[in-house]
């Protein structure tokens, strides 16, 4: 498990390093969340707490000076937790991602204040760079980029290190004696969360009648799942 710990933190610190670099959409959480899925050998895993966090967060655009929560470290976070938790108990559960989403969550609000002050320590860079452009210094522009992107792989790579290191053998640990109740409240949240990020995804779209129309077909299904008990 520690082999694929590193792993994961040395992909998922590359991925991340799109956010800031390439850009090319990697490291939204509908991608880099199956990737690591597929790394580990459960891709679907992936692919549903990357599509959960990816609505959750679909508002939250990098425009101008604002920097949004950091979904990539959270989706990388919660994906490897959920799928090597599961592998090391050999269970497969909706309570066990919803658990693993809940935690990861957190650390994104985190990560994007540490981005901040990372972002803010390389304006000093970009500052010396102009001064290195006016003497036509190319290489040390070079460099100067280089260390700029050195900082943030770094910044990301440990932190996923770190929290993979203490909260899957955590979650290994405590998962298996939580309560029945916990459980059952994990269930519903792992349907409720879905809502939660439709709801965010339909605030952002400026179209008569599109909420009423949603609140019927939820009140449709629920009450569909409570004729046939689902739970």
């Amino acid at each position: 498990m520690f082999v694929k710990i590193i792993l994961i933190s040395l992909v998922g610190g590359l991925l991340c390093l799109d956010r800031v670099f390439i850009q090319a959409m990697i490291s939204r959480p509908i991608i880099i969340a199956p990737v690591i899925g597929c790394i580990l050998g459960d891709p679907y895993t992936g692919l549903i707490i990357g599509a959960i966090l990816e609505l959750f967060w679909i508002d939250r655009v990098p425009i101008g000076i604002y920097i949004p929560p950091n979904d990539s470290i959270a989706a990388v976070m919660a994906a490897s937790t959920a799928i090597l938790t599961s592998q090391a108990l050999g269970i497969v559960s909706k309570e066990l991602i919803a658990l693993s989403i809940l935690l990861a969550i957190p650390f994104g609000i985190l990560a994007k204040k540490m981005d901040v002050k990372i972002i803010e320590s390389n304006n000093v860079l970009s500052d010396q760079a102009l001064d290195d452009a006016k003497a036509l210094n190319i290489r040390a522009i070079e460099r100067k980029t280089y260390l700029g992107l050195a900082k943030v792989s770094i910044f990301y790579i440990g932190l996923l290190l770190i929290l993979q290191l203490i909260f899957i053998p955590m979650m290994i640990w405590i998962y298996p004696k939580m309560p029945v109740q916990v459980n059952t409240m994990l269930s519903l949240t792992y349907y409720f969360l879905p809502l939660v990020g439709i709801a965010v995804a339909l605030n952002t779209i400026k179209l008569r009648r599109v909420i009423p129309v949603f609140c019927a077909i939820f009140l449709v299904v629920a009450m569909a799942m409570e004729f046939f008990h689902v739970f």
